[in-house]
């Protein structure tokens, strides 16, 4: 069927009370994506990738709990951390039968990605890193120094400002526009989609929760690498070049640890797939055709 033609269905289920929300398309018979959303978006950031590979795999989209339209429980009711939202991916993985997958991270998709690997890694066939960090390489002071700041003192209203600013809309459009040769072409539908979610009603203080545990990422790392060394996992590396918030770096050091990795980097900046879709599914698609053909 041609890509234009395909729709994703759009599904929830019930996990441990929670609403978890997920795209899913293509024949279920097929090799498994999974495609992991970054902050502040949701799986809506997938909505015109999802067409371009469920002609010949079986794609699945989850929200994260907190993100897009799944269970958002406020701070006090669920553990907002890393460790918690993969806990519920992988009950919906399970839930969906899905044991065998390759999988697509961005951004908070990556440690998402890494406690699933870390969790199950013979179920992992494998793995898309877009602008998704498994090193300390590329992070870029700029951005991320204050968030570092904050995490080590959470209560520090001085340190808390910048991050809920990082909320505003300013800010999430810069995340989506900075680095783009041609910004313009960007729908802002994204940007507009992301602040009205995170944005909602006790949302801010969910995300302020994420922010703090995320040098938990960072202490994993040492683990996600030797399980790279160790499994030497099938890895491409699709970047934007000059994102601001993950450098080239980032993707470049996958090839540390996986000396067989494919590293390519595009023009474009942190949300590659607005600006970039076609070439991402075409490095994606000849990617899991040579790697995952027998899966």
């Amino acid at each position: 069927m041609p890509s234009h033609l395909i729709r994703a269905a759009h599904r929830s289920v019930r996990i441990d009370g929670l609403d978890v929300f997920y795209r899913e398309a293509g024949d279920p018979e097929a090799p498994t994506i999974v495609l992991l959303h970054g902050a502040p978006s949701s799986s809506f950031m997938f909505r015109n990738l999802i067409p371009l590979l469920a002609d010949r795999y079986h794609v699945i989209a989850p929200d994260m709990i907190g993100f897009g339209h799944s269970s958002a429980p406020a701070s006090a009711d669920f553990d907002y951390t890393f460790e918690a939202l993969a806990a519920v991916e992988h009950a919906l993985l399970d839930q969906l039968d899905v044991h065998r997958y390759a999988m697509y991270v961005q951004d908070y998709g990556a440690p998402m990605g890494w406690h699933l690997a870390l969790r199950d890694p013979d179920r992992i066939t494998g793995i898309v890193s877009q602008n998704g960090n498994a090193y300390e390489d590329g992070f870029m002071p700029s951005f991320w120094d204050p968030l570092w700041a904050y995490a080590k003192n959470p209560d520090d209203e001085a340190l808390v400002a910048p991050l809920r600013r990082s909320l505003d809309l300013d800010m999430i459009r810069w995340q989506y526009t900075h680095g783009v040769p041609q910004p313009e072409l960007i729908d802002p539908d994204a940007w507009t989609h992301d602040h009205a979610m995170v944005n909602r009603p006790g949302n801010p203080e969910i995300q302020l929760n994420l922010y703090a545990d995320y040098p938990s990422n960072v202490a994993l790392y040492p683990r996600v690498q030797e399980y790279f060394r160790s499994s030497q996992v099938p890895l491409l590396a699709v970047w934007g070049r000059n994102d601001e918030i993950f450098g080239p770096a980032g993707a470049e050091a996958f090839r540390s640890d996986l000396p067989k990795a494919q590293v390519r980097l595009l023009d474009g900046g942190h949300f590659l797939l607005e600006s970039h879709v076609d070439a991402v599914g075409d490095l994606i698609t000849g990617f899991l055709a040579g790697e995952i053909a027998n899966e």
